[in-house]
């Protein structure tokens, strides 16, 4: 059996962020023979240019795009910013619309804020637009998502721990 490899997104570029504590808690508990990898590099992407968006695009895009199109699946978790999706986030996203490297590609959304629900709908939007392959198991709102997190960064939810074990078994499961 091959390693499976899976290249986790978060929409925040605040370290300590809670998108990151709900990335971090699921390679805690992701099973063995999984790599996972969270990327670090969102805000070195720079503005999306289609002149540059050619076969030599600048080398963040070039990483971000190997990154994805080498992974098993994707997990993105994204805060919701001003009733939409982050711009770093939607940024790197556009740059990937030409290389196809979400096309198939199994996807888990987390949308973890305030409220949430205008940047989980754009984002599965936008990852239907990406082709990538979402299911109603693989998509997850988690709406005042800071209640459900103490200070030391633990989720402290039970029924929140309870769907990401749940969308993480039905995203593995479509490896």
């Amino acid at each position: 059996m091959t390693r499976k490899n899976i290249f986790a997104i978060s929409g925040s570029l605040r370290a300590g962020s809670s998108n990151h504590t709900i990335l971090e808690y699921l390679g805690k508990i992701m099973p063995q023979g999984i790599t996972y990898t969270i990327y670090d590099g969102l805000s070195t992407i720079p503005a999306f240019d289609p002149s540059l968006d050619n076969g030599d695009p600048p080398a963040p895009v070039a990483h971000l795009r190997k990154n994805i199109s080498k992974a098993d699946a994707v997990i993105i978790c994204t805060p919701e910013y001003a009733y939409g999706v982050p711009g770093a986030l939607k940024n790197a996203l556009d740059w990937t619309v030409s290389s196809g490297s979400f096309s198939g590609k199994p996807v888990a959304l987390i949308t973890a804020s305030t409220g949430g629900e205008n940047a989980h709908e754009a984002m599965i939007k936008i990852l239907g637009a990406l082709d990538a392959e979402l299911s109603a198991q693989t998509t997850l709102l988690i709406s005042f998502i800071r209640a459900k997190i103490n200070a030391n960064r633990d989720i402290i939810d039970t029924a929140l721990v309870e769907d990401l074990h749940n969308l993480l078994k039905s995203l593995l499961s479509s490896l």
